[in-house]
């Protein structure tokens, strides 16, 4: 029974102890510098500057005539499209999208729902008492 004991022992004690070097062994990993890159606009004659040490520098070159303007991808404004609808009626399709979260609305989704019910059964009353007369 010792020897079986002792065997278990010497097993577990040579498991950590290989365990162990191999921690020493393989040390954590220097971790690496990232990388610099510059990417610049010059405009005219000004001059890119030199890259220093493991520094990536990018240059774009621009007329004098382009330096204090607005980039030429951000001045360019959409064309209208010629189906586009009038300012009326895009007021008026966004009342109607907009139409069952108002007051006196009479839906189940606005928060002032309820009311709307009241004041619609009530317009209906109305015009159904205009025309039986």
């Amino acid at each position: 029974m010792s020897s079986r004991n002792f065997a278990t022992t010497g097993l577990i004690a040579i498991t950590a102890l290989l365990w162990s070097v191999g921690a020493v062994a393989d040390p954590t990993p220097e971790l690496d510098t990232p990388e610099r890159i510059n990417i610049l606009v010059t405009f005219g004659d000004d001059e890119c500057p030199e890259a220093e040490g493991d520094e990536i520098v990018v240059c774009a070159q621009r007329p004098e005539s382009e330096r204090y303007r607005i980039p030429p991808e951000l001045r360019e404004s959409k064309e209208e499209q010629a189906g586009e609808q009038s300012w009326s009626s895009t007021v008026a399709s966004h009342d109607e999208a907009a139409r069952p979260g108002r007051p006196d609305s009479c839906s189940v989704v606005g928060t002032f729902g309820f009311t709307g019910c009241q004041s619609a059964i009530m317009r209906q009353w109305f015009d159904e008492r205009r025309t039986s007369q």
